[in-house]
């Protein structure tokens, strides 16, 4: 019998900062491994291999948010690996390689793209988190998504007061 195969959760997600310019803002995410001080339900993210800023740039990211710290079973956490670095386009992609959260596939692009009003004057920028996963067992795709949402309006949040905090 022929497994049956759910379709991928694929979403965009959008946060917009008002204000910062992209290039006020993609310095804060060009490093691959400075998560843990942009999302607060990270506690670590740290390089395991390859170069800085290059494709094949292996990060430990792990959390206790969701758990007991003090119970390493507990602890959740993900190896993800940068597919793409684009300084240009201000733009990366990374796939996650091996985790406990019960991700199988997923890859993922962070675009910093300027916003615009209908003069078409820049009065900002926007981030976009795109994803494709397949199903994550005890969650819905509606679950993955509130929660990266979440991820990302945090993110814009918190690059938002330090571009404030150093220009004002």
């Amino acid at each position: 019998m022929a497994e049956e195969t759910q379709p991928r959760w694929e979403s965009k997600l959008i946060a917009e900062l008002k204000g910062p310019t992209p290039g006020q803002v993609w310095p804060f995410l060009e490093d691959f491994c400075y998560l843990h001080k942009l999302l607060p339900t990270l506690d670590m993210c740290q390089q395991v291999e390859g170069v800085p800023g290059q494709p094949g740039l292996v990060r430990y990211v792990a959390s206790t948010t969701f758990g007991d710290g003090s119970d390493p079973s507990k602890i959740k956490w993900a190896n993800e690996r940068l597919i793409v670095m684009d300084p240009n386009d201000k733009c990366f992609s990374y796939e996650v390689l091996d985790n406990n959260i019960g991700l199988k596939s997923y890859v993922a692009t962070i675009r910093v793209m300027p916003m615009n009003d209908q003069d078409d004057k820049m009065v900002g920028c926007m981030i976009e988190w795109s994803f494709v996963a397949d199903p994550v067992e005890g969650w819905g795709g509606q679950d993955m998504m509130s929660f990266f949402d979440f991820c990302l309006q945090s993110m814009a949040k918190k690059i938002e007061s330090a571009i404030q905090e150093t220009s004002g």
